[in-house]
């Protein structure tokens, strides 16, 4: 067994790290981007209304979760990508969507919490 790895070893191991690292930092980086103003539960809509107003729209959801006070949504648009989105409890109006750390939509409501 020899301790040394080849060039092409090599570049495969930095390959492997590098998209290890940016798959960590892409799907944490949505998180920190946007926070809801709606720290009442009590007023929050059901995880389930949220869930069928987005199959209706010919999402597949895989999850739901609270995250910054926002329901974070785990699953896959009608054109097929698989993202994470973050929608406003209270109103279920979509805050962002985003695919491996690239935004494909923030709403001005959005904008607005993460600048104030």
């Amino acid at each position: 067994m020899s301790l040394f790895i080849s060039s092409k070893g090599l570049v495969e191991v930095v390959t492997a790290v590098v998209l290890g690292v940016l798959f960590c930092v892409g799907s944490a980086s949505a998180s920190g981007m946007v926070e809801c103003n709606t720290k009442d539960e009590s007023k929050y809509q059901a995880k389930d209304v949220l869930e069928k107003q987005l199959t209706s729209k010919g999402w597949k959801v895989r999850k739901i979760e609270i995250d910054e006070h926002c329901y974070e949504v785990y699953g896959t648009t009608p054109n097929g990508e698989k993202v994470e989105a973050f929608f406003n409890p209270v109103t279920l109006d979509t805050l962002l969507v985003a695919r491996r750390g690239e935004i494909l939509f923030k709403s001005e409501e959005a904008m607005k919490a993460v600048s104030e």
